[in-house]
């Protein structure tokens, strides 16, 4: 990982000092999560405790009982309230677990048109963005433009690449503000993260290629001769100088003091290594041929990346095969190692997750989920799309469609296609 030193078995990181006591079976939840957050030192969380208890005086000693009222009974209305304390206190647990600051920058996808983007006051107007990428922002200026493209290109990969799964990935679209399926450390924010990652180096790459970027040009002449009949030429896209940039912005959030949980951060930065790691993996040689009508006697040859559609299909196969992690503290560092396999490491190359995912197959948003009612899917497909596992076997509804082609083509000397235009009725499903 760059920039972030490893050791085995695990992902490591420092242990996290955190405030908090140690969870008893006479805390007002009965949870051990209460002692995760530290009720004792947050003074929102303190009050509601107080008030809890009947209404405690602040010196310790007991407040004075209305008139009638004894001691037992007072006891009883305290534990009749303890349920609604422990419901508030759940609440506040959940806001401060789920803190999510590393991909609200994909926020900047629905950056208007109308913002040039041409002076550095116009950093702070971009949304999603903590303190140190806005001070990117103004070293870099010249940069927005292609983060800008990077975070809609997100969007339209990911939305692409999970269109036939039951998570469609259309809650991205909701950022900076999003719903606990990204905000908490499931696989699907895993995916995200890592997808980020490698479509901002990915367009900073090709920006370079295209000469967009005044900082930078083409990538690097490979030192390996490209074979026989082969030269190398062109504009290879520079993707060093993609990563080093790319990785500068992304990861900047995660690496802000005091957001979010140690685990989490330790999380998403590997995810995020695991997306560039995903984004060197598909360079690959790229050829022009030249010669007599198109004889192809020699070839020019040079690294180009692959469209990030295919990076977001290989990320996407990690996600499959994602593992569930678990953060345990082993010496004096903690280590993200994965839960059902405490004996082999984290590999580098696979997708890491905290928390498990619903099923989403119910509108829940609570848990990240809109549910699958209406929405299309394939009658004789036996993949994600079918109808029995979209559905999640509540059904499903036929409707026709009518849908408009080309028919009829015919070819003609030289050199036109003339085609006519077709209308036929096809039958559709949506799920119940």
């Amino acid at each position: 990982m760059l920039g972030q030193r490893r050791e085995k078995p695990g992902i490591t990181g420092a242990a996290p000092k955190e405030p908090g006591v140690a969870w008893t079976p006479g805390s007002p939840c009965a949870s051990p999560l209460s002692g995760r957050v530290g009720l004792d030192t947050d003074p929102l969380l303190r009050r509601a405790r107080r008030r809890s208890d009947g209404g405690r005086a602040r010196g310790g000693t007991s407040a004075r009982l209305p008139q009638g009222a004894t001691p037992r009974r007072a006891s009883r209305a305290r534990m009749r309230a303890r349920p609604q304390v422990c419901q508030a206190l759940l609440f506040a647990l959940a806001l401060q677990t789920s803190v999510c600051y590393g991909i609200k920058w994909l926020a900047l996808s629905k950056t208007p048109a109308a913002l040039a983007l041409n002076q550095t006051q116009h950093c702070k107007q971009l949304e999603g963005l903590v303190s140190a990428q806005v001070q990117l922002c103004r070293s870099n200026l010249e940069l927005m433009h292609t983060i800008v493209h990077a975070a809609r290109e997100v969007m339209k990969a990911c939305r692409r690449a999970f269109a036939d799964m039951r998570w469609n990935c259309s809650s991205i679209e909701l950022a900076p503000n999003y719903l606990l399926d990204l905000e908490r450390g499931t696989r699907e924010s895993a995916f995200v993260y890592a997808l980020s990652a490698a479509a901002i180096s990915h367009a900073i790459a090709r920006a370079c290629t295209s000469g967009d970027l005044p900082g930078c040009s083409c990538g690097p002449v490979p030192g390996e001769p490209p074979g026989p009949g082969n030269r190398w030429g062109g504009c290879a896209d520079n993707l060093s100088y993609g990563l080093l940039m790319g990785a500068k912005f992304s990861d900047a959030p995660m690496k802000v003091k005091k957001t979010g949980s140690q685990a989490n951060k330790l999380m998403r930065l590997h995810n995020s290594e695991v997306g560039r790691q995903a984004l060197r993996a598909s360079l690959e040689m790229k050829c022009k041929c030249h010669g007599v009508s198109g004889s192809c006697s020699i070839r020019t040859c040079w690294k180009g990346l692959q469209e990030l559609r295919d990076v977001a299909a290989d990320l996407k196969t990690r996600y499959l095969s994602a593992t569930k992690v678990v953060h345990r503290p082993m010496g004096t560092r903690k280590h993200l190692v994965p839960k059902d396999l405490d004996i082999r490491p984290v590999k580098d190359s696979e997708l890491v997750y905290l928390q498990s995912s619903p099923d989403f197959c119910m509108k829940n948003e609570k848990v990240g989920s809109h549910g699958t009612q209406d929405r299309q899917c394939n009658k004789t497909s036996h993949g994600s799309d079918s109808c029995d596992l979209m559905c999640c076997g509540r059904g499903y509804n036929p409707y026709t469609d009518r849908v408009v082609e080309r028919c009829h083509c015919k070819y003609h000397w030289c050199c036109y296609v003339t085609c006519r235009r077709c209308e036929r009725t096809v039958e559709r499903y949506v799920c119940k």
